[in-house]
C-alpha cells in the first residue's frame, strides 16, 4: 500500500509521542506519580496528558475566520471590529424598579438589555392569579399587561436598544407588547433589533415552564417567525437555548448537540410552513451555557459554528452565507454559583466569560456572585458588567481572532464536539426528529443520567466544587448583603391591573379574544389577533386561556 505524505507525518508523529514517553516522562513518572490516575473534566469526559499532530492529523486546514464552516467565528475580524454586547440579564419586582435598573446598566456602560420575567409572567398567568401569590416579582420583573410594558420601557428607544426577552410558552404575547410599544414610540419597525427566547422545545426537555402541548406549541413559534420575516425583519424571533439543558445537568455535548438540533427542528418546521430558510434561518440565534472546563466550553463554541453551517449547507440548501453563519449569546453558569464563599462566585464568572470570548460568543451576560442567594444587587450586577469590561479592555483577548485556533488540544476537543453532535443528530432522526424525541422521552433521560453521574462524582470527591466539597469555611465568614423583594410589590401591581381592567373597552378584548380562538384553530397566522388582543389591554393570562381553549395543556409522561 502506497503511503501517503499525510500518512507519514502522522505516524512519524506518534513515534515522537512514543520517543517521549519512553525518554522522558517515563522517569519523571517513576520519580513522581502523577496527582491523580485519571484525569477528567466537568463533563467526566477524559483529558489526556498530552496532545500534538497525532491528535489533529485528520482534521485538515481550520480555515479562516469569516469563511465556510466559520470554525474560526462568523466575523473576519473578531473583535477587532466590533466588541461583544454586553446585554445583562436583569428584571426584578415592578416595572418600575426593573426600568430603574436598566437605565443604571446603561449608564455604566452596558449595550443591550435582557428582561428577566417572574414566574406566573413565564407560565402565562396574571399577578391576581391565586397560582401567582408568593411569586410575583420574585424571580424577575411582573407583567399581566400591556401597561405594565409601557412602565418597563418608558424612556428606552425600542429602535434604537436591542432587548432580549427570556420568555417561551406566552413568546407571542411578549412580542406583540414589544412591537405594539415600540408603535407607540412611533419606532421604525425596519430598525428593530431584539431577542425573543421563545424555545419551546427546550422546556419540555429541560425547563419545563410550558403550557400547551408540543406541536400546538410549535405553530406558534412558527407564526412568530412567519410574521417577523415580514414586517421586523432585523428581529431575531428566536433564541434556541442550550442554556437550560446545560442548568438541568447534561455534558457539554449534549448541550450542544440538543440545541443545535431543536434549531434544526424549527427550520424543518418553517420550510414545511412555506418559508425560505434563506430568508427566516438568518435571524435565528443560539443561547449557549459558559460553564467551568475551560477549554471544552471554547471548544463547544467553535464546532456549534461548523455544524450549523454543514448542516444549512447541506441538510437544508441554503445559499444565503448569513443562513450558515450561527449568532449566539453566551451566560456565564448559574448552575456553578455557590452559596457558601459566594464572592468566590466572581472568579467563576470571569473564567467562564473568558471562554465565552475566546469562543467568539456575539453577546454575553455574566452572573452576579450573590445569584445563588437571590436576584442581583446593584453592586453585584455591576461587579459582573465590569468583568466584561476588564475582559474587553484589558486582557488583550479581543486583540486578535480565534487566538486558541490551531492549539493542538482545542482543535482535537472541537472535532471530537462536531462528530459527537452528529452522532447524536443520528439518534435524534431515528426518532423521526426532536419533538418526537422529546415526547420518547430521549432527551430527558440522556440529560438525567449525565446529571446523576456528576453528582456522584461530585460526592466522590472526584469533582472539586471550591468552597463546597473542598476548602469549605465557617459560614459566618461567607455572608453577603442580598437584594429583597417587597412583598408590597404584588399590592402595587395589583392595582394597575384593577385599573387597566376597568378603563378598557371589555367588548374590544372579547372580539379580539375570538378572533384569536379562530386564528388557533386553522391554520391562519395568530400573530395579529394577538397583536390585536395586547393592544385592546387584554391580559397575558386571557390571552394564554384563550389558547388553552383551543389547544389544551400539555401534561409530561412519565418517562
Amino acid at each position: 500500500m502506497e503511503l501517503t505524505q499525510e500518512s507519514l507525518a502522522a505516524s512519524a508523529a506518534k513515534s515522537e509521542v512514543e520517543r517521549w514517553e519512553a525518554e522522558t516522562l517515563a522517569r519523571v513518572l517513576q520519580r513522581t506519580p502523577e496527582r491523580k490516575a485519571h484525569f477528567e473534566g466537568v463533563s467526566l469526559e477524559p483529558v489526556n496528558r498530552l496532545y500534538t499532530t497525532a491528535d489533529t492529523e485528520e482534521i485538515g486546514e481550520i480555515g479562516f475566520p469569516g469563511e465556510y464552516p466559520y470554525k474560526r467565528g462568523i466575523h473576519p475580524t473578531g473583535y477587532r471590529g466590533k466588541l461583544w454586547t454586553m446585554r445583562q440579564f436583569a428584571g426584578f419586582s415592578s416595572p418600575e424598579e426593573t426600568n430603574r435598573r436598566f437605565k443604571y446598566l446603561m449608564a455604566q456602560g452596558q449595550t443591550g438589555l435582557s428582561v428577566a420575567y417572574d414566574l406566573p409572567a413565564l407560565m402565562g398567568l396574571d399577578c391576581d392569579s391565586p397560582l401567582s401569590e408568593g411569586e410575583v416579582g420574585k424571580c424577575g420583573v411582573a407583567v399581566s399587561s400591556l401597561a405594565d410594558f409601557e412602565v418597563l420601557f418608558n424612556d428606552i428607544p425600542l429602535d434604537e436598544v436591542t432587548v432580549s426577552q427570556t420568555i417561551n410558552a406566552p413568546a407571542p404575547i411578549f412580542l406583540a407588547m414589544y412591537l405594539v410599544v415600540a408603535e407607540k414610540q412611533k419606532a421604525d419597525f425596519s430598525k428593530i433589533s431584539g431577542t425573543l427566547q421563545n424555545d419551546i422545545l427546550k422546556e419540555y426537555i429541560a425547563q419545563k415552564e410550558w403550557i400547551y402541548p408540543i406541536k400546538p406549541a410549535m405553530k406558534l413559534v412558527i407564526d412568530t417567525f412567519e410574521y417577523t420575516t415580514k414586517y421586523v425583519p432585523k428581529y431575531n424571533p428566536i433564541s434556541v437555548s442550550g442554556y437550560h439543558i446545560r442548568e438541568a445537568g447534561s455534558t457539554a455535548l449534549q448541550e450542544l448537540a440538543f440545541t443545535l438540533r431543536d434549531g434544526v427542528e424549527y427550520v424543518q418546521y418553517g420550510v414545511e410552513r412555506g418559508l425560505n430558510v434563506d430568508e427566516f434561518v438568518p435571524r435565528l440565534s443560539f443561547f449557549f451555557n459558559a460553564h467551568n472546563d475551560f477549554f471544552e466550553e471554547i471548544a463547544k463554541y467553535r464546532a456549534a459554528r461548523v455544524i450549523w453551517a454543514k448542516t444549512m449547507k447541506e441538510r437544508f440548501g441554503a445559499k444565503n452565507e448569513r443562513t450558515m453563519q450561527l449568532r449566539f449569546h453566551t451566560q456565564t453558569a448559574g448552575v456553578s454559583l455557590t452559596v457558601q464563599q459566594p464572592l468566590n462566585n466572581i472568579a467563576r464568572v470571569a473564567i467562564q466569560a473568558l471562554a465565552g470570548v475566546l469562543g467568539g460568543t456575539q453577546s454575553l451576560h455574566t452572573d452576579s456572585y450573590d445569584e445563588a442567594l437571590a436576584l442581583p444587587s446593584d453592586q453585584a450586577a455591576l461587579i459582573a458588567l465590569r468583568t466584561q469590561q476588564i475582559i474587553a479592555e484589558e486582557t488583550g483577548v479581543v486583540n486578535t481572532v480565534d487566538p486558541l485556533g490551531g492549539g493542538y488540544y482545542i482543535e482535537s476537543l472541537t472535532q471530537k464536539m462536531i462528530d459527537g453532535c452528529f452522532e447524536y443528530f443520528d439518534k435524534i432522526d431515528g426518532f423521526g426528529g426532536m419533538v418526537e424525541a422529546i415526547e420518547a422521552g430521549f432527551p430527558q433521560r440522556e440529560i438525567q443520567e449525565s446529571a446523576y453521574q456528576y453528582q456522584k462524582a461530585v460526592e466522590r470527591g472526584e469533582q472539586t466544587i471550591v468552597g463546597v466539597n473542598k476548602y469549605a469555611m465557617d459560614e459566618e465568614l461567607s455572608r453577603v448583603n442580598i437584594l429583597q423583594i417587597d412583598e408590597k410589590v404584588r399590592d402595587h401591581q395589583l392595582l394597575r391591573l384593577e385599573h387597566v381592567k376597568s378603563i378598557r373597552d371589555a367588548g374590544a378584548v372579547s372580539n379580539a379574544l375570538e378572533k384569536l380562538k379562530k386564528a388557533a384553530a386553522s391554520n391562519d397566522n395568530t400573530m395579529p389577533s394577538i397583536i390585536e388582543a395586547v393592544a385592546a389591554y387584554a391580559t397575558v393570562e386571557e390571552i394564554c386561556v384563550a389558547l388553552r381553549d383551543v389547544y389544551g395543556i400539555y401534561e409530561e409522561p412519565a418517562f
